[in-house]
């Protein structure tokens, strides 16, 4: 069964949602005014419940199907990022700096969408909770609406998600069982030593050739630590230290990016990146503070409802639209907080050709909204049939 119909009829209201929510785009958790045209848009369809103000300017939506049953969640983030849009399109952003350049934009177009249908048909029992979330890219939007409560208090008992991604043919859905997405940790490395003349090396204590160092050591976490067979990223993208050619500086300071998929491999390497700092600091005579940081967890997909997930979408893009153990990534996504304390599924919809994701010239193609909005309303009638 491809694209539902009564779905692509209404394509074209999708669009101008999408495009309405691109031209005003903001920032983490403050999407007060995307939540208030999300909210209008869920009245004017008829839904059930409309709760307003989760984690600040989140919503759950209910949705009541064809008598008792369970409830399934359903998911969209609704945050742009923080990026000067170089994509030129009439619909482009009219806030500067501030851009949807990763397509939360489509995704909450696809979940209205599938609210408007679900609200019209109701072919289902139980009942549909439609979570419409802020600060995914910055914040974890998901972490405060699992922690304010949303799971017990509508009693979602399964949640699911789609991602939209330039990278794979339009309207192909992709997912894998177990982890898809890694945990994200930061660190930040302060180095101290004593300042000086950059022509009396000896009379001071550099703090650029242990930081140096300190990079160089790091890398053997990867290498020489971590099991070859987990997957684990440590990547040092910024050193700072230093003013001028003729001055050693007193400080200096550098952040990495941290990727890991297993609970214990994210223990091992947080505690071989501070032993490795501590180490190299002692050995060049300088003091190092460490803030390290863990963001979020990775994200991980129950077994059981990506089989299931893989197969409604396989009736929307056919058997050969859907890669259902495509591998894992290293991007990190929110999501995860709902799905360490309920069982489901993330899925990436390919939008085709096109600038990246996080790219100023990044636009969401239209054309995937019927696809993902088609998907979580199969899914919904899949799940819990009447």
């Amino acid at each position: 069964m491809p694209v539902l119909n009564r779905i692509a009829d209404f394509a074209p209201e999708m669009a101008e949602w999408r495009r309405h929510l691109h031209a005003h785009p903001e920032l983490r958790f403050d999407c007060h005014k995307t939540a208030a045209f999300v909210a209008e848009r869920l009245r004017e369809f008829g839904v059930d419940q409309v709760h307003e103000g989760i984690a600040t300017s989140g919503i759950v939506a209910i949705i009541e199907g064809q008598g008792d049953g369970p409830t399934i969640g359903l998911r969209a983030d609704m945050d742009a990022l923080p990026i000067t849009e170089e994509t030129g399109v009439p619909h482009a952003s009219t806030v500067p700096g501030v851009m949807h350049a990763c397509g939360h934009d489509g995704h909450t177009a696809m979940l209205l969408g599938a609210a408007k249908y679900l609200t019209e048909t109701r072919r289902f029992r139980g009942r549909v909770a439609l979570i419409f979330q802020p600060a995914e890219e910055d914040g974890g939007g998901g972490e405060a609406m699992v922690r304010e409560g949303i799971l017990d208090r509508f009693g979602i008992g399964e949640v699911y998600a789609l991602h939209n991604t330039p990278t794979v043919p339009l309207g192909r859905f992709v997912t894998t069982p177990g982890p898809i997405m890694a945990a994200v940790d930061t660190a930040r490395v302060k180095v101290t030593g004593k300042g000086g003349h950059g022509a009396y090396p000896h009379s001071c204590i550099d703090p650029i050739p242990a930081m140096v160092s300190m990079v160089n050591a790091l890398q053997t976490i990867a290498s020489r630590n971590v099991n070859p067979l987990d997957e684990v990223v440590v990547s040092v993208t910024e050193i700072h230290a230093g003013t001028a050619n003729n001055i050693i500086p007193e400080t200096g300071w550098f952040g990495a990016t941290i990727r890991t998929f297993s609970e214990t491999v994210r223990m091992q390497v947080k505690q071989r990146f501070e032993e490795i700092v501590a180490g190299q600091a002692t050995s060049f005579g300088v003091t190092a503070e460490v803030d390290y940081e863990l963001g979020y967890p990775a994200t991980v997909n129950d077994p059981d409802r990506t089989v299931f997930a893989a197969g409604v979408a396989r009736e929307v893009a056919g058997a050969a639209g859907v890669a259902d153990d495509a591998g894992r990534e290293m991007g990190a996504e929110d999501f995860s907080y709902l799905l360490e304390k309920r069982p489901g599924c993330y899925l990436f919809l390919g939008q085709g050709e096109g600038a990246g994701l996080h790219h100023p010239a990044y636009e969401f193609n239209d054309e995937a909204a019927p696809f993902g909005a088609s998907f979580f309303a199969r899914l919904v009638e899949r799940a819990q049939p009447v």
